[in-house]
């Protein structure tokens, strides 16, 4: 577990881009230390936000597990056959950018207002990324969660997990070092569920078009 802030009600937007930095660069060195443990194939980060989603530490948190195999959603995109996130994203779908990162919603989201943060160019994990990119993740982070507080209100419930790549010594040339923020709403204090047709049969109805939920992020930007 990783502890953002000492300050009780921190937000990444709260904390800055400097301190989300910080925080940044904590997965790093906890990506480099558990991914040189023998028994571990694959470092995941997340941050669950909010009771909303069954959080039950309100304090400002992330966690970090260290898988013996290589998790099945992370593993389907690193054995295809090209890497999505190196073709640019349709300009309706694109959020925001920062030096070396391009945030969007996908064009097929599980939940309406996700942003996929990816680097701008094909980098494999937080380690090798280096402090730039590391530094410009943290105010990304920002950014984008100040958006959708903008969007949402304060304190809006959302998940946040990274990919990067495996720890189990083979090479993962489709390896992309990407984060998913899902916030869990569909509207201001609206939850968007996924229910019987999505779970059962693996089809995502989005109740958002993906485009109009860009814009709404785009337009939630600085002034």
């Amino acid at each position: 577990m990783i502890l953002h802030s000492p300050r009780h009600y921190a937000s990444f937007p709260s904390l800055g881009s400097d301190a989300a930095g910080r925080v940044v660069e904590m997965w790093a060195r906890r990506t480099v230390a558990l991914g040189a443990r023998p028994d571990v194939a694959y470092v995941f980060i997340l941050e669950n936000r909010g009771r909303a989603i069954g959080t039950t530490i309100d304090h400002p948190h992330s966690q970090i597990f260290g898988f013996g195999m290589i998790p099945p959603v992370p593993k389907a995109e690193l054995t295809s056959q090209r890497c999505a996130l190196c073709a640019n994203p349709d300009e309706a779908l694109v959020v925001c950018r920062q030096p070396g990162w391009l945030a969007h919603v996908p064009w097929a989201p599980y939940w309406p207002y996700e942003i996929l943060i990816a680097t701008d160019s094909h980098q494999a994990d937080l380690p090798t990324a280096g402090v730039r990119l590391r530094t410009g993740l943290g105010a990304m982070l920002v950014d984008g969660l100040t958006r959708l507080e903008r969007v949402f209100g304060a304190e809006v419930p959302y998940m946040l997990w990274v990919h990067q790549r495996p720890t189990d010594g083979r090479d993962w040339p489709a390896a992309h070092l990407h984060l998913h923020l899902a916030p869990v709403l569909r509207k201001p204090g609206a939850i968007r569920h996924l229910a019987a047709a999505e779970l059962g049969a693996g089809v995502v109805f989005d109740p958002v078009d993906p485009a109009a939920a860009a814009a709404q992020l785009r337009a939630a930007g600085p002034a």
